[in-house]
């Protein structure tokens, strides 16, 4: 009973960035699209609520390089230089407005909402693992076993390990490659948990950004075919076909073989990003559908709060599974492809 109050308790205050809506859509027609759109995109400072057109938020540094005067400014949101605006057709990126009157993308190194959420996920994976590591230091792991949170973590750590990794890459060559892949899955896993949090320290939609998916799947293409054996190129640019399909007239197979280096770790990319995205923008809008309700009265607005509540809970209960099993596949997936690039010689 507890669980549920706790749950709806966040449902409620997942509400409370968005209750500036009510009052600010007023006098227009609610436009959904748009307010998921916003609240889905990365921003230069952290918004907490909004109470009657005032809003309250954390400002994040600025940091950018003027492509005029080659100058470097630090600054916030709220007092940046004359010539840079944001521009809401380029989501609300900063441009510069150069002498001829023309608009460039200056050098942008800001620590935005996103950059901000990943240090956050960083000193938390940090905390938990040395703490965790305390406790090893001070007992004996192999006549005592650790209980409580140090104990679900071994458990954790260990089924990713030895039932994921080790498993899909093979016990001769998996032993590199587990630190990184162990990194990813927590590192996914935990920014999915606390982008489900909808208020401070929480609430980014990181792996919801192609940018980032784009890196871990850039981390995971180069581990595969940076340290591939002979036996994995020897599959792309010669396998086990017949001769016509790999050089006469045409290479076929090899073509076919090197377009797959570079798409299974866009199927990485696509996958994570479309999924986490997917499940915040739905959360969103159930949220806004609330709003919808009462501007249309309270009848409508009664039914639509039970209907939208109702499917919040439901949604948000099903996206902590999904924070799992996305940082599961793309780990399993990244284990798979790894593994491929070892196999060793059949005759």
């Amino acid at each position: 009973m507890r669980k549920l109050k706790s749950i709806f308790l966040l449902m409620l205050m997942a509400i409370v960035p968005l209750q500036s809506i009510a009052a600010e859509e007023e006098s227009k027609e609610l436009d959904i699209p748009e307010i998921v759109l916003e609240h889905l995109a990365d921003a230069y400072e952290w918004h907490i609520a909004s109470y009657q057109g005032k809003h309250l938020s954390i400002p994040l540094p600025i940091i950018v390089r003027s492509e005029n005067t080659g100058e470097w400014h630090f600054c916030t949101a709220h007092s940046l230089p004359e010539s840079f605006y944001f521009d809401q057709e380029h989501h609300g990126k900063i441009y510069e407005k150069m002498p001829d009157g023309t608009a460039v993308r200056p050098l942008d190194l800001s620590i935005t909402k996103s950059v901000a959420q990943i240090w956050i996920v960083v000193i938390v994976l940090i905390v938990v693992f040395l703490s965790c590591a305390q406790w090893y230091k001070k007992h004996d792991e192999k006549s005592e076993a650790p209980g409580g949170f140090v104990g679900f973590m071994e458990m954790f750590v260990m089924m990713i390990h030895d039932d994921l990794i080790k498993s899909s890459i093979g016990e001769k060559h998996y032993k590199p490659y587990a630190p990184y892949l162990l990194t990813v899955f927590f590192f996914i896993f935990t920014t999915n948990i606390i982008g489900l949090i909808p208020i401070f320290p929480g609430g980014a939609n990181v792996t919801g950004n192609i940018n980032i998916t784009f890196f871990l799947a850039l981390c995971t293409m180069l581990a595969i075919n940076l340290f591939g054996n002979k036996e994995y190129w020897k599959d792309i640019f010669w396998p086990e076909v017949p001769l016509f399909l790999k050089a006469y007239p045409v290479p076929i197979m090899p073509v076919i073989e090197l377009f797959g280096v570079f798409t299974k770790p866009f199927a990485l990319m696509i996958r994570l990003f479309a999924n986490m995205m997917a499940g915040h923008a739905v959360i969103l809008s159930f949220t806004c559908v609330i709003f919808l309700g009462w501007s249309m009265g309270v009848g409508f607005g009664l039914g639509l709060n039970a209907f939208s509540i109702i499917m919040l809970l439901f949604m948000n209960m099903l996206e902590v599974l999904v924070a799992f099993v996305q940082a599961y596949v793309f780990t399993m997936l990244s284990a798979v492809f790894i593994g491929l690039a070892h196999k060793e010689h059949e005759e």
